[in-house]
């Protein structure tokens, strides 16, 4: 007997984690994907042999579950929820078509751990202001949990965070599955800060260790990091959260470590004497923590909060300083 699928969800993104995300969801028997791709070829080959050829090629995704879309707009009719998984500094483009009516009434899932480049605005915001959606209409995904994992069907933990603790809830469920247990949390902005800036400092511990610096210089640098995110979500957002738990530190800490951080793989080309654009274009995969960097730096002008590691990579990414010497005078600041 075939299983009715009653609940529709619009996947907005072709990358590692939209494809991981797809995955998760088709877990449910009740949900059909709706899975917008900006890449014919990859429709077409997705259409026909049922893996995404670019990313996570070896997850099979079952036709009967998932629809891949051309049009963005026949992505997200009659959904539920729409997941953005697109970089952020790419997010405008692929939503110009979109109009705050056709967005009406649905809630919006980002899963992107960036900010908008040159409006320095959380997506969450940016959502917010550009379609009218309340923020109680909203949630984010966040770790730690890599895509690639994800894949392997390795035990992967969420977090769902929004202002309205109804709609994490509710997401949260629709992101369990076997090998993903997803928690509901009501800190949307602590969260979706945190996972900015965990970015950035894994491209921190990337560069350190392309110049050669050991793990027990990374250690300290990511302890005080922590510490780091903890005064500038303080100085933006203050409210009683506790940092330590899996969110925030756990998210810091598969990125600042793992194998499969794009972050920290960027940051390795950048300490290796690679020039930015070098390691750019040698990545497949967007490295989000390079535009979070220049966005938090230029929003703490305003805030004023001691920053050393974010100026550092800052002055690295965007004022060409060696990486060498920028880490040698970071030494002084860390305890």
């Amino acid at each position: 007997m075939n299983q009715t699928l009653t609940e529709k969800i619009a996947v907005i993104g072709g990358g590692s984690w939209a494809t991981a995300l797809v995955k998760i969801l088709c877990e449910q028997p009740h949900i059909q994907v709706r899975w917008w791709l900006r890449s014919a070829e990859d429709i077409a080959h997705i259409r026909t042999y049922h893996h995404n050829p670019s990313y996570l090629s070896d997850v099979y995704l079952s036709p009967k579950k998932v629809k891949v879309c051309d049009k963005i707009k026949e992505a997200i009719k009659g959904a539920q929820y729409v997941v953005l998984a697109i970089p952020a500094a790419f997010i405008e483009e692929p939503l110009r078509e979109l109009s705050p009516e056709l967005l009406k009434g649905k809630r919006i899932v980002s899963a992107i751990k960036g900010m908008v480049p040159h409006k320095n605005k959380l997506v969450t915001d940016w959502i917010e202001e550009t379609y009218g959606i309340p923020l109680d209409d909203m949630c984010v995904i966040a770790g730690p949990c890599h895509a690639e994992e994800v894949a392997l069907e390795k035990q992967s933990y969420l977090t769902i965070a929004s202002t309205n603790l109804a709609c994490s809830e509710d997401f949260s469920k629709l992101m369990t599955c076997r090998y993903v247990t997803a928690n509901p949390l009501t800190d949307l902005y602590g969260v979706e800060y945190a996972a900015v800036m965990k970015n950035i400092v894994a491209l921190a511990c990337g560069i350190t260790h392309g110049i050669g610096y050991g793990d027990n210089f990374q250690a300290v640098m990511v302890a005080n990091a922590m510490q780091e995110i903890r005064r500038f979500v303080t100085a933006v957002d203050p409210r009683e959260r506790d940092l330590s738990s899996s969110a925030y530190l756990g998210d810091l800490l598969v990125t600042a470590y793992s194998q499969f951080s794009r972050n920290r793989l960027f940051g390795n080309m950048i300490g290796r004497g690679y020039s930015v654009k070098a390691a750019q274009l040698e990545m497949k995969m967007i490295a989000e923590g390079y535009y979070a960097a220049k966005s938090i730096f230029t929003m703490n002008e305003k805030y004023q909060v001691s920053m050393p590691i974010t100026e550092a990579v800052y002055r690295i990414l965007y004022e060409g300083a060696a990486p060498a010497f920028v880490m040698e005078q970071l030494k002084k600041h860390l305890k």
